[in-house]
């Protein structure tokens, strides 16, 4: 499962981290966020020890999401020493996430 990512850890999570990470900012009402969970789930299993894979609720947690940019939900976002350096907007094939990742390891 990918970890849960709030307003109060995502600078220690996110920023601070020294291994890249992908943020899946999303909400329970939306239908294609639903689409992109299991995907997001499966990547976080499969790279776990190699990157950090998480999913910000933004109903809940707003100063990120807003601090970002994210208007439109799903919004993968893939950060490298606490920049963002890919974004991915709407629901898209798995690879379309894991390549992101791969262009960092």
């Amino acid at each position: 499962m990918a970890l849960e990512i709030t307003d109060a850890n995502f600078e220690e999570m996110v920023l601070k981290s020294d291994k890249p990470v992908m943020v899946d900012f999303w909400a329970a009402w939306c239908g294609p966020c639903r689409m992109v969970g299991p995907i997001i789930d499966q990547i976080s299993e499969e790279y776990e020890g190699k990157a950090v894979v998480g999913k910000v609720d933004v109903d809940a947690n707003q100063e990120f999401a807003a601090k970002y940019g994210v208007r439109n939900i799903p919004t993968v976002l893939v950060f490298q020493n606490g920049e963002v350096v890919g974004r991915q907007v709407g629901v898209a094939p798995k690879n379309a996430y894991t390549d992101a990742i791969d262009g960092l390891l």
